[in-house]
């Protein structure tokens, strides 16, 4: 489909769209969850853009905090799916060892 201007894109958009009720609650830490890793990631660019990668007392202080962030609403996240850091974390190791053992480490898509 053409647009000429993006005005008009956003008017056919418009048809695509639909209010999606988002009262339940993991919906809050996902999004939470998905602001703090932005902020963790805005931080290395700036590390990379603005310092040649070298990262700083500081930087690592900042990280620590904003990394934590992070992992609190992982922990609210797990906690609604009734599901524990450790099982995440182990279902991780599995799941990554066995491609590690199969040669698939490298690559993409979940069932690799």
């Amino acid at each position: 489909m053409h647009v000429d201007t993006l005005n008009a894109y956003q008017t056919a958009s418009r048809k695509t769209w639909s209010l999606i009720h988002t009262d339940h609650a993991i919906v809050y830490p996902t999004l939470g969850l998905t602001n703090e890793a932005g902020e963790v990631a805005g931080k290395i660019k700036k590390i990379f853009r603005d310092r040649a990668g070298v990262i700083s007392d500081a930087d690592r202080e900042a990280l620590k905090y904003e990394l934590g962030d992070v992992l609190w609403y992982l922990a609210q996240i797990c906690t609604e799916l009734d599901l524990t850091l450790e099982d995440v974390a182990s279902a991780n190791l599995t799941k990554l060892y066995d491609r590690l053992e199969r040669n698939t480490i490298a690559g993409e898509g979940d069932n690799r």
